[in-house]
């Protein structure tokens, strides 16, 4: 234990010493006792200037040493009025010892000694300033936006590791995204501001027309997203636009604008403003005149704060507001940097009741993690009335717009476009996108197969390819299919159908980057592979259609009619299904021959022949 001589027999050294670790650097009292030293003994400036070594102490915080000289502290209900005091030990004396603690609202100068407060006796020690105010520590994910009570070293919800991050919010930002979109109306609507009640529904049926309710989008380009949309833009609504960097986010919303603010069959042209904080006016002026829009009633602005866009539209009261992107833009008070977690939910918030209450529609785009989920909290996705998807391969002039919430229309709808250099043009017939041109007399394209897939409300029929190579030292490689899926059909073809595959690699592939997640694709996977397997080409006017089991038996999958009519239009001439619903597609009369199946060896024994 640390020994500690009497004040008496300490030499003046150390009781100086002592008195300078206590005092603050720069006060009246420090200077002064430093000049006695210098003056009254011989080489006090060396000693001074000459560095202390102290003895190591092991009293700390838990030793009954400090509970016995805490003890002697007053209360807390007695000390109310005296200063907050913060404890410390001395190593010189071997005592704890109290400093000062100022509150944020008292002020105090670097080296003023505290006045006398009380009877409680306050010298010129140091001051540690106490930070008032409540913070709120969350754990949120800065890959899928999920937020936790805790630190975990991996995402519990998308499973990725170190990307739990600590996120402090203040409470000085609660509900500063309403209060920002409640002063913006009072501004717009002085006169008509009215207390909320409750109407009936006959009362809101009564005062809308349904027919006139959505905002219509005219041409092809505009019809094919009016469907995803659910028959058009409904007023004051919330619509929020993702997908991957250079998908075609920006694109879209331009020409979406453009169309709004002409106004076909909708009362004429109209304002419709189009703001970006990613680019100036300049470039997105020059990306219009790319894409051929004059329209004169859209206006252009550059900002990223919303007070400011809110407030600069005001004067037009334009009939759609374009927002790109919601992880620029921010709002003054909110803690963190535009695209933070907080700004993003509390700018989306703003926008949210700015559009209730004006009944202005509002489009915005958002970034996506590398999961390819919506950047920022998962609320985002709640918060919103529709939350659609650009979807398309880097290498690939396809895009699927794919609605994931709709609160105005259908999630199962699809939008097919194709990027020109005009811009996004709408694809007329998209159920042939996925077809290459097939030559039925060329031994080398044997492996090749039509699958008939359902995709929302569209039906895409898409090639399916299969190689079978015989000593390779890579068994097994799948592109566009579900690896398990692909396993279980090429172990049912060994059991049930007797294929000796054991010895080949087979790679499968669909074209142009589909993903085949329906199971109304196996059929025509196992024929692909039976076409390469047996090195006899499929002839090109055959679809396949049909689910695998494990028996090797043929399934029924969901609405047969639409698919079988989509192949009988692109000009198929036979279609291979499950027997159970032969007679009720044939019911249909259509131009082809359907071809109905128990098992996989009747598939074979039925495409497999040579005439």
């Amino acid at each position: 234990m640390l020994k500690i001589q009497p004040a008496s027999m300490q030499p003046f050294s150390t009781l100086l010493l002592r008195h300078e670790l206590l005092l603050l650097p720069g006060s009246q009292a420090s200077a002064g006792s430093r000049s006695l030293l210098s003056s009254s003994l011989p080489g006090g400036s060396r000693l001074l200037a000459r560095p202390f070594d102290f003895p190591r102490c092991t009293l700390h915080s838990g030793s009954p040493e400090w509970e016995e000289q805490s003890g002697a502290w007053p209360s807390s209900s007695e000390a109310e009025d005296m200063h907050k005091v913060s404890p410390y030990f001395d190593p010189l004396e071997g005592k704890i010892k109290s400093t000062p603690v100022a509150d944020e609202n008292e002020s105090f100068r670097v080296g003023k000694p505290f006045t006398k407060k009380k009877g409680h006796n306050v010298g010129p020690y140091a001051v540690v300033k106490r930070k008032s105010g409540k913070a709120r520590i969350s754990w949120v994910c800065d890959n899928c936006g999920e937020g936790f009570g805790q630190w975990w070293g991996s995402c519990p919800s998308c499973h990725t590791l170190a990307s739990v991050k600590k996120f402090v919010e203040s409470e000085v930002s609660t509900s500063r995204g309403s209060e920002i979109s409640e002063a913006v109306v009072r501004s717009w609507f002085p006169q008509q501001l009215r207390t909320a009640a409750p109407l009936s529904l006959a009362e809101v049926s009564a005062s809308r027309n349904q027919s006139e309710w959505r905002i219509p989008l005219s041409g092809h380009f505009g019809q094919e997203v009016s469907r995803v949309l659910g028959g058009g833009i409904v007023p004051g609504s919330l619509i929020l636009i993702g997908g991957d960097p250079g998908i075609g986010k920006s694109t879209l919303l331009l020409q979406i604008a453009s169309i709004l603010a002409q106004g076909f069959n909708h009362n004429g042209s109209a304002p419709v403003v189009y703001v970006s904080g990613e680019e100036s006016i300049e470039q997105i002026g020059n990306r219009a005149d790319r894409m051929s829009i004059t329209t004169k009633e859209l206006f252009l602005y550059s900002s990223t704060d919303i007070e400011d866009i809110l407030d600069k539209i005001q004067t037009l009261f334009p009939r759609a507001l374009v927002v790109d992107s919601i992880q620029t833009v921010y709002l003054k008070g909110v803690t963190g940097s535009a695209g933070n977690i907080m700004q993003v939910k509390e700018c989306t918030s703003a926008l949210l009741r700015f559009a209730k209450q004006t009944n202005i529609p509002i489009l915005f785009t958002g970034h996506v993690t590398k999961s390819g989920d919506i950047a920022g909290p998962r609320m985002l996705e709640h918060i919103v009335d529709g939350v659609f998807y650009m979807e398309g391969e880097r290498y690939s002039s396809y895009r699927l717009l794919r609605s994931v919430k709709n609160r105005f229309g259908s999630t199962d709808e699809l939008g097919v476009f194709e990027m020109t250099e005009f811009g996004l043009q709408a694809v007329s017939n998209p159920s042939e996108i996925f077809l290459s041109e097939h030559f039925s007399d060329s031994e080398v394209l044997a492996g090749l197969a039509v699958a008939v897939i359902l995709d929302g409300s569209r039906t895409f029929l898409v090639e399916i390819q299969a190689l079978c190579v015989s000593d390779s030292s890579v068994r097994r490689h799948v592109n566009g299919i579900q690896c398990s899926r692909a396993d279980m059909i090429i172990s049912v073809l060994m059991k049930q159908v007797g294929l000796k595959l054991q010895e080949n690699a087979i790679f499968l592939n669909v074209v142009s980057g589909f993903q085949l997640n329906e199971t109304a694709g196996d059929l025509a996977i196992a024929a692909a592979i039976c076409s390469s397997f047996l090195e006899f080409p499929i002839p090109n006017d055959v679809a396949f259609i049909g689910e695998v089991g494990l028996g090797g038996e043929l399934r029924s999958v969901p609405r047969m009619d639409k698919r079988v009519i989509a192949v009988a239009k692109l000009g198929f001439k036979r279609c291979i299904v499950a027997k159970t619903t032969e007679k009720s597609i044939m019911a249909l009369n259509l131009e082809m021959e359907i071809l109905g199946c128990k098992n996989l060896k009747e598939v074979i024994n039925a495409v497999f022949v040579r005439v």
